[in-house]
């Protein structure tokens, strides 16, 4: 009886180290041919192609930032050469309306040709007149002057919201695309979808980008002109309180 025991258990320590060994074996070759297998490649894409994925609609898009970009330049131009400040103006004007020089006061604020100096012009040509009158003349030609240089930034505003309208649209279009080839194969298989789903995506980036990029040029562009316009109704007051000043 004893006899027996030890050979069974001499036969279980035997299976033992046999199944551990062919674990051992296994794990190895699993490490083996995870060592030995290909590297996976990693396929690289530029900017411009995955825009040109976009679909179409991608054109509409790219010319609303294109247009978005001119405005941005051209009003910015024209707007900082409107905020020429000459700190020294209502001084000089002063010296000239005090010393009876009206016309070579309004000559000056001609050849200056901005904003500030073509209200200061029509608050001299009135001289004389009472000073509501020359408030309200002064008002007038202030905000003329500034819907001169609000032009087209309307556009700005208008692109910042068709823009993401363009981007649905790419994004509707993607999808009919998808569907299209799922019907046509009748398989669903991430090749045949990958175009569709790129389109609908990128569409969709490309025109969110683009408005939210308008929309910034034309709030910056209105801080800038917010800023303006104070700093000519500051003139203004200046000037009115000059007019009031007795002469010596």
């Amino acid at each position: 009886m004893l006899n027996f025991i030890l050979q069974a258990g001499a036969a279980v320590s035997s299976l033992a180290t046999s199944t551990d060994s062919n674990s051992n074996s296994s794990v190895v070759t699993g490490i083996q041919t995870a060592a030995t297998s290909p590297e996976i490649t990693e396929t690289k894409i530029s900017l411009f192609e995955m825009i040109l994925k976009g679909g179409p609609i991608m054109y509409p898009i790219g010319l609303l930032l294109l247009i978005s970009i001119y405005l941005l330049i051209e009003r910015l131009l024209v707007i900082s050469k409107a905020s020429k400040k000459n700190e020294t103006l209502v001084l000089n004007l002063k010296e000239m309306i005090h010393s009876g020089n009206i016309d070579n006061a309004r000559s000056m604020c001609k050849n200056m040709n901005t904003p500030e100096s073509t209200m200061l012009e029509q608050g001299i040509s009135r001289i004389g007149q009472p000073i509501i009158e020359i408030r309200e003349a002064m008002n007038k030609s202030g905000v003329n002057e500034i819907g001169k240089l609000e032009k087209n930034l309307n556009v700005l505003s208008i692109i910042g919201r068709i823009a993401p309208m363009f981007g649905f649209v790419g994004t509707i279009i993607g999808v009919i695309t998808i569907f299209r080839k799922i019907s046509q194969s009748g398989t669903v298989e991430i090749v045949q979808i990958s175009d569709g789903l790129y389109q609908k995506m990128v569409s969709s980036a490309g025109g969110l980008v683009v408005g939210v990029i308008a929309f910034i040029f034309y709030y910056w562009l209105n801080s800038r002109l917010d800023r303006l316009a104070h700093r000519m109704e500051d003139t203004q007051i200046k000037f009115l309180d000059m007019l009031n000043e007795p002469t010596k």
